[in-house]
């Protein structure tokens, strides 16, 4: 595996530019309405739990349950994906999440909180969803462009992902009016956008990226007697890009999580409000999504490793900063939360684009399930072990762990750079 993104010497037919152009724009409608409805579980979830259960002892429970739903549909996705494509994987993805929303809606009215938790691990079916859909901005393009492609679609949640979690207030006086408690209300905006996003790629994602990325690299191989550049790669090249962008995708959700999940919690025990603690949110979300076009072209020019040691700082950045902002500066934890996203991002499409570059089209959608299935459950694990560790050392010292353990990303890609 190398540094630097494949170079672009495959002759791209008309047709599969035309394509790609049309995939995108469906995507980006996908993932805007998408956006809106991962922002929910983030935004209030743990705030819900603890409303439920008098305590912040099982507050970072909900996230670990969105993340383990979410690693269960990354399985699911990615096999479906894999036998028929992108459109119908993505489409139930989505619909998964609709229904999970709307058991967190009646668990809410019943102040049923086991239902509540199993609600929400189905929930997190749309985040795995919501991150599947890079792949297929990435499927069609020209390798030197794959980063790229893939920020195109994580910078479209960026609008979905801000307004949501800034319509708690809003979303929680409607849910009054309907007899449905006030944290609940942003899970009527997230089922509804989720059902949206699950219809729009069913009816417009046409053709099915994957699967026409595999008819032409099949003619390609046909015509000029080898495949692509990205499928030459020996076996031990492509497991040790596996290896690598796994990695550092694992930790930078690990970390993202761990910080981001107890951040409401911090805010709310200090005395702020759920308009604070979104707006908060909101920012963190921006941070992690908006950056794309920029993220994307610095790993396409640049290089993957030199991005992915960029998340590892970053995130150091963020957990020192989190863990010294006094806890009435709004500001300071929503600068905090922003270096929070800004790694995440880089980690992210750095890792995406290694695992892209290195798994060949005929598993490609397998192994990328089972890679997010691994980042779900470092999510998931950072979720739970949140509250446990707030509870018994506080916040400063969460954020000061998180933060240093983004270090391990330094040592892994050094040797992964060593034995190019």
């Amino acid at each position: 595996m190398t540094d630097t993104a494949p170079a672009d010497t495959t002759t791209r037919i008309p047709d599969a530019a035309l394509a790609q152009r049309r995939i995108l724009r469906v995507l980006v409608a996908s993932q805007v309405l998408s956006g809106a409805g991962l922002a929910a579980g983030v935004t209030v979830g743990a705030l819900l739990a603890q409303d439920m259960l008098g305590s912040t002892n099982l507050a970072g429970l909900p996230s670990a349950l969105i993340t383990a739903g979410s690693a269960l549909t990354a399985i699911t996705v990615g096999r479906v994906s894999q036998a028929r494509g992108r459109r119908p994987g993505l489409a139930a993805g989505y619909l998964t999440g609709a229904i999970g929303s709307a058991g967190v809606l009646v668990a809410a009215v019943l102040d049923n909180p086991v239902l509540l938790f199993l609600s929400l691990f189905v929930y997190g079916a749309g985040t795995a969803t919501n991150l599947q859909a890079r792949y297929a901005g990435a499927d069609l393009a020209a390798p030197g462009h794959r980063a790229r492609a893939v920020s195109t679609v994580l910078v479209a949640t960026t609008l979905g992902g801000v307004a949501g979690p800034n319509l708690a207030a809003p979303t929680g006086t409607f849910a009054e009016r309907l007899g449905i408690p006030h944290l609940a209300g942003p899970f009527i905006l997230s089922g509804a956008a989720y059902a949206l996003a699950a219809v729009v790629l069913a009816v417009w994602l046409r053709p099915d990226p994957l699967l026409m990325a595999r008819r032409l690299a099949q003619a390609e191989a046909a015509d000029a007697g080898a495949t692509r550049a990205a499928d030459a790669a020996g076996p031990d090249e492509g497991r040790g890009g596996v290896v690598l962008g796994a990695l550092v995708m694992i930790l930078t959700q690990l970390v993202m999580v761990s910080i981001m999940t107890m951040t409401p919690v911090h805010m709310h025990d200090h005395g702020h409000g759920t308009a604070a603690s979104g707006l908060v949110i909101a920012i963190h979300i921006g941070a992690m999504y908006l950056p794309s076009p920029l993220t994307g072209r610095l790993v396409d020019r640049y290089g993957r490793m030199k991005t992915a040691a960029a998340s590892g700082i970053t995130l150091l950045a963020a957990g020192v900063l989190a863990a010294a902002a006094p806890a009435d500066s709004v500001a300071l934890l929503a600068l905090a939360l922003a270096l929070l996203g800004l790694g995440w991002n880089f980690g992210l499409v750095s890792g995406t684009a290694i695992i892209t570059d290195t798994v060949p089209l005929a598993t490609r959608a397998r192994t990328q399930g089972l890679v997010d299935v691994s980042i779900a459950v470092a999510g998931a694990t950072g979720g739970m072990a949140s509250g446990i560790m707030v509870a018994a050392t506080g916040y400063p010292a969460l954020a000061l762990t998180g933060g240093a353990l983004s270090l391990a990303l330094l040592p892994a890609i050094a040797v992964t750079a060593y034995r190019r």
